[in-house]
């Protein structure tokens, strides 16, 4: 076995293995955050608790960061640039998702702010 087939072997089957290992397993982590996140909000929701909308968002946006890193991690096997493409619009699809989730978070973040300045001005 000379040095060439190895890093044959290693570049073709070895790394494309682990990363669709990786891959998967951070999907996963995503999509257990989403599902777990989603059943308490909706606990929440129906005992009628305060900052819901908030808890989904950031537990919505740590999701989408864990199905990012999956997307990122599948471009190291990408051999055509058609492939690439599609990665790279999913990649951007989610960055934007993610963007206007802390831009909504920031925005309810200010509105409990304000609530609680109103409440500690009546005292």
């Amino acid at each position: 076995m000379n040095i060439e087939n190895i890093i044959h072997f290693l570049e073709n089957t070895f790394l494309t293995d682990v990363v669709a290992i990786c891959t998967f397993f951070l999907e996963m982590a995503g999509i257990i955050v989403l599902i777990t996140t989603s059943a308490k909000c909706f606990i929440k929701w129906l005992q009628k608790k305060s900052h819901v909308q908030l808890d989904l968002a950031h537990g919505t946006a740590l999701a989408l960061t864990f199905k990012m890193g999956g997307e990122v991690l599948r471009t190291v096997v990408v051999r055509e640039w058609q492939e690439l493409g599609i990665l790279g619009a999913i990649i951007v699809l989610r960055a934007a998702l993610t963007i206007m989730l802390h831009w909504e978070i920031k925005s309810e973040e200010k509105v409990l702010d304000n609530e609680k300045l109103k409440e500690m001005k009546k005292y």
